[in-house]
């Protein structure tokens, strides 16, 4: 219900000739080429095998493909160490490790890493964007409702487990917010 409530939340924000899909990526039929592929941090959902090949063959030639993504992390140690102490007894963690292997303090981070160790791609280039907003503690306890570690665990302990970070959240939160992209042309 999660992806369906995500998926209606980006119709209402994109033009009308955009086409949404609810599918998964490797299940998408492509019947043309396009200039730009993007994925929003989404490509971690995506099966390792096969995918900058398909992504690859979604492109025209020249075409770019582009990543967003980037963990919205509390700002406030303190904050912080609550929340994970909440959520402690069911989840240790609630980042996306690198599918890969990348430590998190390489320069160059996942997917550009795959991306760089692709034949098909060139000019793999990486920026971080910072941002450090704030934001209500409902609306945080509402982000983490759509990030993977939350959306694997079964709904009622979802539940719970936001439930008890709510709980121990102020009512605004700072935010480490940096969106890393990653831009790479399709070779040839």
């Amino acid at each position: 219900m999660a992806r369906a409530a995500m998926l209606a939340e980006l119709r209402r924000h994109v033009p009308g000739d955009v086409v949404t899909v609810r599918a998964a990526f490797e299940d998408i039929l492509v019947t043309e080429r396009f200039d730009l592929v993007f994925a929003a941090a989404a490509l971690h959902w995506t099966r390792p095998d096969g995918r900058w090949p398909r992504v690859a063959g979604m492109l025209a030639p020249g075409g770019v493909v582009a990543s967003f993504g980037g963990p919205l992390r509390l700002a406030d140690p303190a904050v912080e160490e609550a929340v994970r102490a909440a959520r402690a007894p069911f989840l240790a963690v609630d980042d996306v490790p690198s599918p890969d292997g990348t430590a998190p303090e390489a320069a160059m981070q996942w997917p550009g890493t795959e991306l760089q160790r692709s034949d098909l791609f060139t000019d793999v280039r990486q920026r971080v964007i910072e941002r450090r907003p704030t934001m209500s503690a409902a609306a945080f306890v509402g982000h983490l409702s759509t990030v993977s570690a939350y959306l694997e665990l079964p709904p009622a302990t979802r539940e719970l487990v936001l439930r008890r970070i709510g709980a121990v959240l102020p009512d605004t939160v700072e935010l480490i917010a940096d969106v890393v992209v990653h831009l790479a042309r399709l070779r040839g």
